[in-house]
């Protein structure tokens, strides 16, 4: 486990670049944040987290549980989807805007167009929507 990566993954490198590419500037990992999001946008209220399906445990195809040690991988998961819940609503009464965006929505069966995912997330950076929003595999949805 200590060779996986918590920062810098394919899926944030994605979006990093294609943000900065439209011309959206942020600081990485603001350890001042709960929740040390992945994307900062001080300029328009906020945040970024790019989640793994399987660490953050979203219930889609890609995060399926390993066969052995499932007691270990359910609590370790659990744990960390409640540590995520948390920091967002911290995030939230702070008065952030949260943008989630899942591995699904990048890679996998029900994958979008890359583009379209990094166009509709600057696009809902720069509207200045008060609420959660997550890009999944399938859609946008607003919480």
């Amino acid at each position: 486990m200590s060779r996986i990566r918590g920062r810098d993954t394919k899926p944030e490198m994605l979006v990093r670049r294609g943000l900065h590419a439209r011309g959206l500037r942020y600081l990485l990992h603001d350890r001042k944040l709960p929740g040390r999001p992945d994307l900062v946008f001080p300029r328009y209220g906020a945040v970024v987290f790019v989640h793994g399906c399987f660490w953050h445990a979203h219930g889609c195809a890609l995060s399926k549980l390993p066969a052995t040690r499932q007691e270990f991988w359910n609590k370790k998961l659990a744990e960390n989807a409640a540590r995520d819940r948390r920091a967002i609503e911290a995030l939230l009464a702070d008065g952030w805007r949260v943008l989630v965006v899942w591995e699904c929505a990048l890679r996998g069966p029900g994958r979008r167009m890359d583009d379209d995912v990094v166009a509709a997330l600057a696009a809902d950076i720069r509207s200045g929507t008060r609420s959660l929003l997550e890009f999944t595999g399938r859609d946008a949805k607003r919480i």
